[in-house]
């Protein structure tokens, strides 16, 4: 068992049956303040809603009963896979067998789906045949096609959309994978049973499937004569919550509003409701017309903000009447700020939750000029009193592991004495960093990782020696150890290209 960050715990099993036991234990039955149970090919990744309940899962969880043989049967799913992939002659090459020989063995034996992540409707499906087991290219294809049937290592896989990806291409699928209309919006969930079927194609199978194409409902919202009206959305506005956790078997991260404490504080000013939607504005530039008065309040990174020539201060709510335009400028400081109104964006929710995710493309998309934003309900009382803006921080406090030891001796403590600046390779899913100095990279233990289970603050070391901090969009799963998580995420969530920093246990 390794602390990961201040609410996760990343518990090791000595196999892939004893990680799908454990899995289905702690689905069945939630540990108390449980959030997420993330299954890998060799770790559970347990979430919990605050770091009290954290540190009281770390009594209990060594004396769980976690019966091997009684891992719960799933559905039975079939699919249809027309043999025709682009690595199939090269997988018949490396494990010596005929093409016919390989998808005979893809198809005799049934598949069991382990767990999910990489993407929503990935799930990793294992107890195949093992003359199959045969490693990722050497150079990941920048584009693969949705519906592509995979191998890698002992596992297979369907891809859900067009996506990058290192797997083994044997065939393709036109099985929608994730479908957010569905009521289970993932084909195969952990503990089904999958079994292909080899057919001639009877179509011609595009390069956005109809699985895709199913797997994208219209997100808009309804038309509204009372809202926001956007004139202008700067370089990238999102709508954002609090996010969707307790999906991430299904390969869906929590997402949600990258500076919590902005969102929230922009909702408690107008009087929302904690988990009313707001819009999250990268670098200003924002401009939205009010139809209707409407109750407002900005937060976060602090811009020029106006409405006519009437200047709006940041931490106060403030009525835009009908008709008057609220223009925000670009901030100074920071990376994003935050626009309230009372009531609630309302925009149409998935799992739970109206957050855009930019990685898995759930949710509303960024919006566009002349978009009309319907206002809904979620009040929870009076406007608030005006709110301090956050102080800024170039020291980020961070936990050290779980994947410490594959640092050699002395460079963690190296980690910690240097000063990074951020890259150019900023946003959502992460951050990169760059050493202040003379470029010098982390050293780090040669060789590959089995992917586990990622939370956000994740400080990943690449081959490169370069490091990553995961950001509210993460992937569910990562294959790059994780040395340290970053405690002060809505800090770094505001970090600029070209900033220096440094961190801290």
């Amino acid at each position: 068992m390794r602390r990961a960050g201040e609410r996760g715990l990343l518990l090791e099993a000595p196999s892939l049956a004893g990680v799908m036991a454990l899995h289905a234990r702690l689905l069945a039955e939630p540990l108390a303040g449980q959030l997420d149970a993330v299954a890998a090919a060799r770790t559970v990744l347990v979430t919990f809603q605050t770091a009290r309940h954290a540190r009281r899962a770390e009594a209990i969880i060594p004396v769980l009963e976690v019966p091997e043989n009684e891992v719960a049967a799933g559905r039975d799913i079939e699919i249809e896979v027309e043999y025709n992939g682009e690595d199939l002659a090269d997988v018949a090459d490396m494990t010596g067998m005929s093409v016919a020989a390989v998808i005979n063995a893809h198809t005799d034996t049934p598949w069991r789906a382990a767990f999910g992540g990489f993407a929503p409707g990935f799930a990793y499906l294992a107890d195949g045949d093992t003359r199959l087991q045969v490693s990722r290219r050497e150079t990941p294809r920048t584009h693969v096609p949705a519906g592509s049937v995979g191998l890698a290592g002992e596992f297979s896989a369907v891809y859900p959309r067009a996506s990058p990806g290192g797997w083994r291409l044997i065939g393709r699928t036109d099985a929608a994978m994730w479908d957010q209309r569905r009521d289970s919006p993932a084909l195969v969930r952990p503990g089904d049973t999958v079994r292909f079927r080899a057919v001639r194609a009877t179509t011609t199978i595009a390069s956005a499937t109809r699985a895709q194409r199913s797997a994208e409902p219209d997100m808009s919202a309804p038309d509204s004569a009372h809202g926001l009206q956007i004139d202008a959305p700067g370089p990238r506005s999102l709508v954002q919550d609090r996010g969707r956790p307790g999906h991430a078997d299904l390969g869906v991260t929590a997402s949600g509003a990258a500076d919590t404490a902005s969102a929230l504080s922009a909702n408690r000013l107008v009087g929302n409701d904690r988990d009313a939607a707001v819009i999250e504005s990268l670098l200003g530039g924002l401009t939205v017309t009010a139809r209707g008065d409407q109750v407002l309040a900005l937060t976060g990174a602090i811009a020029g903000a106006h409405i006519g020539e009437e200047e709006i201060a940041f931490g106060s709510p403030f009525l835009l009447r009908n008709g008057e335009t609220l223009t925000v400028g670009t901030p100074d400081h920071g990376l994003l700020t935050y626009v309230a109104v009372r009531g609630g964006i309302d925009v149409p929710a998935f799992l739970g939750s109206r957050s855009a995710d930019t990685l898995s493309g759930i949710g509303t998309p960024a919006l566009a000029a002349g978009q009309m934003l319907a206002v809904g309900s979620s009040t929870a009382g009076a406007v608030g009193a005006p709110e301090e803006p956050a102080t800024e921080t170039r020291t980020l406090r961070v936990i050290p592991g779980p994947r410490t030891e594959w640092l050699p001796d002395g460079e963690f403590d190296a980690f910690l004495g240097m000063s990074w600046v951020v890259s150019d390779e900023v946003n959502r899913v992460g951050i990169r960093l760059e050493s202040a100095a003379d470029g010098r990279a982390l050293r780090r233990r040669q060789g590959e990782l089995p992917s586990e289970g990622m939370v956000r603050g994740a400080i990943q070391v690449p081959p490169s020696g370069m490091p990553v901090i995961f950001g509210p969009d993460h992937p569910v799963t990562g294959g790059y150890p994780v040395i340290a998580v970053v405690i002060d995420t809505d800090a770094a969530a505001q970090l600029r290209p070209g900033e220096s920093i440094r961190f801290a246990v």
